[in-house]
């Protein structure tokens, strides 16, 4: 009996090749998925500032943590991007 294919886990995504024994594809990859990371918060921050809701500013603040701890690691590990600031 044939499995079904598995479905991906975050569907809509593209799916990145990562050589492992190749040190700059794996810093690539790891600058590429923290900066996407970090473009989707500030997004998330732009459209929390134009709503009305409950604690937005306690939401807002915590996304700025997010973003800034994670500058730092691109920033500690050498992978920090000049538009980035």
């Amino acid at each position: 009996m044939d499995k079904p294919a598995p479905t991906p886990a975050h569907q809509g995504q593209i799916e990145r090749t990562v050589d492992l024994d190749h040190h700059d594809s794996v810093r690539d990859h790891v600058h590429q998925r923290v900066s996407s990371e970090v473009e989707r918060l500030q997004r998330r921050i732009e459209t929390l500032r134009l709503t009305r809701a409950p604690h937005v500013g306690f939401m807002i603040s915590s996304y700025e943590r997010m973003i800034d701890q994670k500058k730092g690691f691109l920033q500690n590990w050498d992978l920090i991007d000049r538009g980035m600031n």
